[in-house]
């Protein structure tokens, strides 16, 4: 494919596709005519008359493009049938291609060889993480072309200005795949970084490296904030806090910081704080919950680049003679010693005294019983005193690590037990928790994403945002509307599809309907599309996640900031705990009455919490009413002390789900609680809350009635029955 070259000296045409198979074509006859010419073969042999004859053979498709033709748009068509270009490939087209040919390759040379020089020829990668920088937005690895091209259209974007950005954006991409920077510090925490794959704050550190170049941010504050994350993900990942949360918090962590005074000023400082105040699973653990978590954690188990990652920094922090312990683990030099080993031999089971079976099942695989070596083999079950005085043993030992163990006079818990608290304090200094003296003036709130494992059931939502868009919102309800339309515009057949065929998908299409009358309280989302709305929160949210599904959408692409939950509010004549605990002076004595056959709430009082609960004689388990400002629910809460009992109990009980809600006449809301220790059974009505004094009669009457119901036909059939 071609097109004309105005500025040509003669009648000259561009190649846009094809370039390769013709220069291939070009050498192996130009290799033909060199071989020919030295005499090496000559034209009668059948190997190049045969090679000949297959090249003359070969058919070409010419496609001559007109001045006025757009070569992008016919090149992706004619290459969407074909082999496909990487992502990278089509960003390059994209720009380049509808230039003049003398603009194309200034351009190249000037910006675009630059940008795949500096990225380590990894543009896609690249574009994915301006992107994210750029929307707040991450593309999956599939549609980053689609989406840059779309970034760059809506905005309608010079080209040398967009290749300009993208260059200042690939050097600082340098610094993250390479290290290259002034400063020791930061080099080699962008190491390690590098070494533990944590790509997903490419994003944030492009920011952060931005307002370097800017001088917003000095080199000390630089290498801090860096500094701080690592700790942050190191602690994150010793208590076993989800990975998934990760790419949602890097990628608004700057918007995050910004948002805390709306200014640039005091970086790090702002990014402590937002990072502290990170609750649930999002949180940054504290010295407490990490040293513990630390000295249990079974740190041989874990995947070869976090092991060799902690062993650097134990054996490194602190001291300018450090040792290149990667390249040593690399080239199989370093390897990480059991010091009581894995296999016990008669002599260290005298050793460890009566508990040994105990003290090696607890602490074999912890730190406290690991160290470097580059004899590992040598050392094998080897006593521990034939480990320490041995050639090249403890006492031997160039590394670190091993100098204190080289004093020891035995291996047995004890040791254990003091090792393990001195290395505790040693993690703690290295992962130093992060001290801030900042407060933003205005409170910030929380925030959690719809494929978030926490629970925003009870708290009031401020606003959500959409990919890019922020919307505020009065309530769980106007959001789960207002979020239910803007999907359906970006793909009508599916809400269409469940409104009309309930065999498919039977659990949301009970939502959908194209009849009003089908549904408790329905919102008309388009015309003759119905959904659902008087449903609880929780249901709500497990309603979207199974839409974003259907839709494929990312659902960490909606997120929604909570007001705090002791926030004050003006209701009435005091604040919320005040409103809650009158709410419960007049809920309670009708709550007795009703339930006084039961004997339920009878030592029950007043409280300021939003919930309140009785029991009947099974720990663990407890009947909780909830009052929330737009919604009351009655629920059995299982929590014992075993999570496994706890998932065997709410089984056994869901398995008789059909009878318990035909008996009932309504549906329930079943949560398994999978990635909690606790399960819950309930029922919730919205629009009656404790906000207005006017619905406190119905709300009372509510959690009255329903309390009864699921004790008579849940605890005493299914709990205490059993």
């Amino acid at each position: 494919m071609s097109v004309y070259n105005p500025e040509g000296e003669q009648e000259e045409y561009q190649i846009i596709d094809g370039q390769q198979r013709l220069t291939t074509v070009s050498l192996l006859m130009l290799a033909m005519y060199h071989l020919i010419r030295q005499g090496k073969i000559v034209p009668e042999d059948p190997t190049p008359d045969q090679l000949f004859q297959a090249i003359r053979s070969l058919e070409i498709i010419h496609i001559k493009l007109d001045p006025e033709d757009n070569p992008q748009l016919i090149f992706e068509s004619l290459n969407s049938t074909g082999l496909d270009l990487s992502e990278g490939d089509k960003i390059r087209n994209y720009i380049l291609m509808g230039l003049p040919a003398k603009k194309q390759e200034e351009y190249y040379e000037k910006y675009w060889n630059k940008i795949e020089q500096s990225t380590n020829y990894q543009v896609d990668l690249f574009v994915r993480d301006y992107l994210s920088v750029k929307q707040q937005a991450t593309p999956a690895l599939n549609k980053i072309y689609r989406t840059f091209k779309t970034y760059v259209e809506e905005r309608d974007m010079e080209m040398e200005s967009l290749l300009a950005d993208l260059l200042f954006y690939a050097r600082l991409y340098r610094i993250l795949l390479t290290g290259e920077f002034p400063d020791k510090r930061l080099r080699f925490c962008i190491y390690r970084l590098n070494r533990l794959e944590t790509t997903v704050t490419r994003p944030f550190f492009l920011e952060a490296l931005r307002l370097y170049q800017k001088g917003t941010l000095g080199t000390e504050d630089l290498v801090s904030v860096f500094l701080v994350t690592e700790t942050y993900l190191l602690r994150r990942t010793i208590c076993e806090l989800p990975t998934n949360q990760l790419n949602k918090i890097f990628l608004l962590l700057h918007k995050e910081i910004l948002r805390c005074d709306g200014t640039e000023e005091q970086y790090l400082e702002k990014l402590k704080y937002t990072l502290l105040s990170k609750k649930d699973r999002a949180r940054f653990p504290d010295d407490e919950e990490f040293a513990e978590a630390f000295g249990t954690k079974q740190i041989y188990q874990m995947n070869a680049k976090n092991k060799r990652y902690i062993m650097e920094r134990f054996e490194n922090f602190g001291t300018l003679e450090d040792k290149d312990v990667y390249r040593h683990c690399d080239d199989g030099e370093y390897t990480i010693e059991h010091i009581m080993p894995q296999h016990l031999t008669p002599a260290w089971v005298k050793s460890l005294g009566e508990e040994y079976e105990r003290i090696h099942r607890t602490w074999i695989h912890r730190m406290a019983n690991l160290t470097l070596s580059a004899y590992n083999s040598k050392y094998s079950n080897a006593s521990f005193m034939e480990k320490r005085d041995m050639e090249h043993g403890f006492k031997d030992s160039g590394i670190r690590m091993n100098q204190w163990l080289a004093s020891r006079e035995k291996w047995d818990e004890e040791e254990l037990e003091e090792r393990n608290g001195l290395l505790k304090q040693k993690a703690l200094e290295i992962w130093s928790y992060p001290r801030t003296a900042f407060h933003p003036k205005e409170k910030q709130m929380d925030t959690c994403t719809l494929d978030d494992d926490a629970n925003p059931t009870g708290r009031k939502i401020a606003r959500f945002a959409y990919k890019t868009l922020e919307q505020p919102v009065t309530n769980w309800q106007d959001m789960f509307e207002r979020v239910v339309r803007m999907i359906h515009t970006e793909d009508k057949s599916i809400l269409n599809r469940l409104a009309y065929e309930t065999d498919e998908n039977v659990d949301l299409s009970v939502y959908v309907s194209h009849r009003k009358e089908d549904l408790r309280s329905a919102v008309e989302i388009d015309h003759g599309i119905y959904v659902e709305r008087n449903t609880s929160t929780w249901t709500k949210l497990s309603i979207l996640k199974r839409l974003f599904v259907l839709y494929h959408l990312d659902p960490s692409d909606l997120v929604f900031y909570l007001r705090d939950e002791e926030e004050q509010e003006e209701m009435g004549s005091g604040t919320i705990k005040e409103t809650r605990k009158k709410f419960w002076t007049y809920a309670l004595p009708i709550l007795k009455e009703a339930n006084a056959n039961e004997h339920l709430f009878v030592y029950a009082n007043p409280v300021q919490a939003n919930w309140i609960s009785t029991y009947f004689g099974i720990a663990g388990v407890q009947l909780c009413c909830v009052a929330n400002q737009d919604a009351v629910r009655v629920e059995v809460y299982i929590r014992t002390d075993s999570e496994e009992i706890n998932k065997r109990l709410f089984d056994s009980i869901a398995a008789r789900r059909e009878a318990i809600e035909q008996t009932l006449g309504v549906s329930l809301t079943w949560d398994r609680g999978e990635d909690k220790k606790s399960s819950k059974i309930y029922y919730e009505i919205t629009g009656v809350g404790i906000a207005k004094e006017d619905d406190w009669p119905t709300a009372a009457k509510f959690l009255a009635k329903w309390t009864g119901k699921l004790y008579r036909e849940i605890v005493l059939k299914y709990i205490k029955g059993n």
